[in-house]
């Protein structure tokens, strides 16, 4: 066998066996490029939601709820299946929105103080739907009141009424 017959080898330094193997430095390094890709992903598609409101409005925005004579003076009902306190005191009867303004979580109101408690972030309001702490922007929306021709009370949930407007019943 003469030298030509050989099988030809490559030369050590570009064989395998001699490649610098990966470091555990480069391992680091790399697992906190991707875990930086994998977190900017997630803020972005939680920024993209973020304007999205957790409620809807209702398909019909004109919602009866029946006589005056079903909310007695001095009380306030939450009407859950609409999202909306309505309340009747001395000056007559008034609808707010119970969803916040902040993210669209639902207020809970406070039998004893008869302020409004967000309880997903915080925010609370005055009694009169004002915000007085927490991240919401403005206050609870009042809705207008009025009566249908069969003489019940009907809410009109998609316009929004100057606080302190009252329907008299």
């Amino acid at each position: 066998m003469n030298h030509n017959d050989q099988p030809s080898h490559t030369p050590l330094e570009t064989s395998e066996r001699f490649a610098p193997k990966t470091g555990r430095r480069d391992f680091l390094g790399l697992a906190a490029i991707w875990s930086a890709v994998i977190a900017f992903v997630g803020v972005l598609l939680g920024s993209i939601r973020l304007p999205i409101p957790a409620v809807f409005p209702e398909s019909e925005a004109k919602v009866k709820i029946g006589p005056p004579d079903a909310f007695a003076k001095g009380t306030a009902t939450h009407l859950s299946h609409i999202n909306v306190w309505v309340i009747h005191d001395e000056q007559g009867m008034y609808a707010m929105s119970s969803i916040c303004t902040h993210l669209g979580c639902i207020a809970h109101r406070d039998a004893e103080s008869g302020e409004f408690l967000c309880p997903c972030h915080g925010s609370k309001f005055k009694s009169d739907g004002k915000v007085f702490a927490g991240p919401a922007p403005s206050g609870l929306h009042w809705l207008a009141l009025a009566f249908a021709p069969d003489g019940q009370i009907v809410i009109d949930q998609r316009t929004n009424v100057k606080a302190g407007t009252r329907l008299k019943v």
